[in-house]
């Protein structure tokens, strides 16, 4: 894999590298960039609220005592800290690739994000769609839920699952429109995927 920076996406699609499209091509059915970004953020928001609820079920207890021994640090600190991960979450997306992959900041939406011009099984792009979340949301949640007094790192989990919603999206799209043995790969700022003929 070799990951090179781009810098700022500009919003112009053209700008992106392209890729030649092979024969029998099909493109994702999504929205174009700027109401991908407006649906993602609608559904990190409700990702988030439905997570954070879980975790102020199974630590309340623990959430209640630390404001009411001035401890308001953990949850501040839980809040903060997810920011953090935004260029790792994309390094992660990035180690899933085997050849180059580009990196490009994107701050109108306040986001980032890479794209790789190589052919992908369904597995691979869904695991590398997942990769991010897993590390920095579920794995830190789960342990939230087995140890409620660690609530701030439930917390972290939540809102990092939150940030997930756009690759959530594209695994959404990969399990419902790619046929069995289809191969998916980027080209702009879409997805496609096409069977191979051989």
């Amino acid at each position: 894999m070799k990951l090179i920076f781009n810098g700022k996406y500009s919003g112009d699609e053209a700008t992106l590298p392209q890729r030649e499209h092979p024969q029998g091509y099909e493109m994702f059915k999504e929205p174009d960039s700027k109401n991908f970004m407006l649906i993602a953020n609608g559904v990190a928001l409700i990702i988030t609220i439905v997570f954070l609820a879980v975790i102020a079920v199974f630590s309340f207890e623990y959430v209640k005592a630390d404001l009411a021994d001035d401890k308001p640090w953990l949850l501040v600190l839980s809040c903060i800290l997810p920011s953090l991960t935004i260029l790792p979450h994309e390094f992660l997306h990035a180690i899933c690739f085997k050849e180059t992959v580009y990196m490009y900041s994107y701050l109108q939406a306040g986001a980032m994000f890479v794209l790789g011009l190589e052919d992908m099984t369904k597995k691979r792009f869904v695991f590398m769609s997942l990769l991010p979340t897993i590390v920095f949301g579920f794995i830190p949640f789960v342990i939230a839920l087995i140890f409620p007094s660690l609530y701030w790192l439930g917390v972290f989990g939540a809102l990092c699952i939150g940030s997930g919603a756009g690759d959530f999206i594209n695994i959404y799209n990969a399990l419902t429109q790619v046929p069995k043995g289809g191969l998916i790969y980027m080209c702009g700022f879409h997805s496609y995927w096409y069977k191979p003929t051989v």
